[in-house]
């Protein structure tokens, strides 16, 4: 058997012992034509020609088992290590449903409410202030101080309307406040970045903007006040070891597994003007729920598929359905009368639920299915969880800068290769 046969088959029994119970409960679902899945891995390969990224993975999985699923290039084009299922991706924003899930198993719970204040877990957000930018008459600009109309609440954390950006972008004093404090590269532990941040101004009232940024960074530190541990302990406790994620953590701590990370080509490590992609080889301090988490398909696939089947993996329970129907819901459709940023990320086709983007409507030209819902990370890293064709995407690569060019062009193909 060649080695990607292997490697294809060892996927199938990893991943398809949910497969009977989550193919039996589905109504028929569209499938795959073999022409079009070759025109994906032909796209695949000619960007890795045209030296795009040194290489990359994309699993398709239907109900319950692996459709489609090829190792691409290399991990690392210094290395020149043929790409394969334990490659070691940085997950970056793929950290979020991962965080919201845990939060969500702390609500079923009755511990925590969407509706609390933040500041109920994390006082110091009592005294946050939103900061409106004034103009005197001689031109100057500076910053004001206002009341928050309403707390900051916990569903504000989970679906970006918390008024925390992320500071690289969008301009303005507020703006320029995150840029210096620095926070992605202070390396603190969660309770420190929470103090950090709840010194500096919200940028708009909560609940009125969808703003992406450290948001998720902050419920992570809310899930660690709950349960009385760390963000990785709780993890590993109750979703990470039970699912068997086992490579899934914030940094590589084993030297022996360093070749097994996958790296951007050397011109396309720049996350923003000011910051690289990150070395998961240093040992890290900071647990980011926004952004931090590594892993590999593999354990990915685990995690969505759980989603995919209603909150249940292996016959074990994680989340209740209407749990799950709950975060896949749009929370800013146009009656919240909440705003979205000039950058809005999930695109006009879509809004967003508590920790994805979620289809709202088709776009242009496609026939793309309402309910998709989806996120992906600032590395190139991207997944799609597409319930009415019982379908999982999950597309593991290092690119930062092409990131949203290949995601579209990849997504076009595969809902093309389904006829839609």
């Amino acid at each position: 058997m060649s080695g990607r046969r292997a490697l294809f088959a060892a996927l199938v029994l990893l991943l398809s012992a949910a497969g009977a119970q989550a193919g039996s409960e589905t109504r028929a679902a569209r499938s795959f034509s073999p022409e079009g899945l070759a025109k994906v891995s032909d796209y695949i390969q000619k960007e890795i020609v045209a030296g795009t990224f040194p290489g990359a993975i994309l699993l398709l999985q239907q109900h319950g088992k692996p459709v489609y699923y090829e190792n691409f290039g290399v991990r690392d084009a210094a290395t020149e290590l043929s790409m394969s299922a334990d490659t070691i991706f940085r997950l970056y924003s793929m950290s979020k449903p991962i965080t919201t899930v845990m939060a969500m198993m702390l609500v079923e719970e009755g511990k925590l409410s969407l509706e609390d204040p933040v500041s109920k877990y994390i006082p110091a957000f009592g005294e946050m202030k939103v900061g409106v930018e004034t103009k005197a008459e001689d031109g100057k600009v500076s910053l004001a101080l206002e009341p928050v109309n309403r707390p900051v609440t916990i569903k504000d954390l989970m679906r970006h309307t918390s008024g925390l950006p992320y500071g690289y972008y969008g301009g303005g004093l507020v703006c320029e406040l995150y840029a210096a404090a620095n926070l992605f590269r202070s390396n603190l532990s969660n309770a420190e970045f929470a103090a950090k941040i709840a010194t500096l101004p919200l940028a708009e009232q909560p609940g009125t903007v969808w703003d992406y940024g450290f948001s998720t960074d902050v419920l992570g530190r809310v899930v660690e006040v709950i349960s009385g541990k760390t963000l990785l302990q709780f993890e590993k406790e109750r979703l990470l070891d039970p699912l068997g994620m086992t490579e899934t953590a914030f940094f590589v701590a084993d030297p022996a597994k360093f070749p097994r990370i996958a790296e951007p080509m050397p011109a396309d490590r720049n996350i923003n003007p000011t910051t690289e992609v990150r070395d998961i080889r240093r040992p890290l301090k900071w647990e980011s729920g926004g952004g931090g988490m590594i892993g590999t398909i593999g354990d990915y696939a685990r995690f969505a598929q759980m989603l995919l089947s209603g909150g249940t993996y292996e016959g074990r329970r994680y989340l209740k359905p209407e749990t799950i129907a709950l975060m896949a819901s749009d929370h800013i459709r146009p009656e919240t009368k909440i705003a979205r940023d000039q950058n809005y990320y999930p695109g006009g086709s879509s809004g967003f639920g508590l920790g994805f983007a979620v289809r709202t409507s088709v776009p242009p030209g496609t026939s793309w299915p309402l309910g998709e819902y989806r996120w992906d990370g600032v590395g190139g890293t991207f997944f799609f969880i597409d319930p009415e064709d019982d379908l999982f995407g999950i597309f593991m690569v290092q690119t930062p800068s092409q990131r949203g060019r290949i995601q579209l062009a990849l997504k076009t193909l595969i809902y093309q290769a389904m006829g839609r």
